[in-house]
């Protein structure tokens, strides 16, 4: 729930699980079975920069997260999948196209250039516009707010730009523009056309 996966990832962890191997093609029936009983909701990938599908790795998110929470019995309840997955929920019952984002940005790593991905959780597409929202628990610190939005600061355009955070903190905007607002405000009013 949440991360990223595809068919040939899920067949190789079940063959090193269950000890049997499965195609990657059964695998991708089975995914295509799940969404199509309206269990999970896959989601693309899409490069900001290049402006292009990936066709690959995909996210999936449980459209009802009751139903995910009593099948594994109340168990897992890592509070930023769950987050980030309600707010996918919400987003599309909003009535938003809504994509992964990825941002490539070279770096020097250990003396060569690289070039690297980092996610945004949501592009939400309002007409030719884009909305950018990263979904986190807090950004408390230096380090864990640039974390968060280092992908939104390398995107290389001016749409708006909002993280997410667990709890009830009015909105707010650092001197970068970025908007931060707590997931219960986010909730209850809409921050993407305002």
């Amino acid at each position: 729930m949440g991360s990223l996966t595809n068919p040939h990832k899920l067949a190789c962890t079940a063959a090193s699980l269950l000890d049997k191997s499965t195609s990657d093609h059964t695998i991708k029936n089975y995914l295509d079975y799940l969404e199509d009983a309206f269990l999970f909701n896959s989601v693309k990938r899409y490069n900001v920069k290049g402006r292009k599908y990936f066709n690959t790795i995909q996210k999936y998110y449980a459209v009802d997260l009751g139903l995910r929470n009593a099948k594994l019995n109340f168990r897992q309840q890592e509070r930023s999948h769950l987050m980030e997955n309600m707010l996918y929920n919400e987003l599309l019952h909003r009535g938003y196209n809504v994509d992964v984002g990825v941002v490539e940005v070279d770096q020097m790593l250990d003396g060569k250039r690289k070039r690297c991905q980092y996610e945004i959780d949501f592009v939400v597409n309002i007409g030719s516009e884009k909305v950018y929202i990263q979904s986190a628990l807090n950004v408390s610190t230096p380090e864990k707010k640039k974390q968060e939005t280092f992908s939104l600061h390398n995107t290389d355009d001016f749409f708006r730009k909002i993280v997410v955070l667990d709890g009830s903190q009015k909105m707010w905007v650092d001197d970068d523009g970025v908007i931060y607002v707590g997931v219960i405000p986010f909730l209850l009013e809409d921050y993407l056309t305002t």
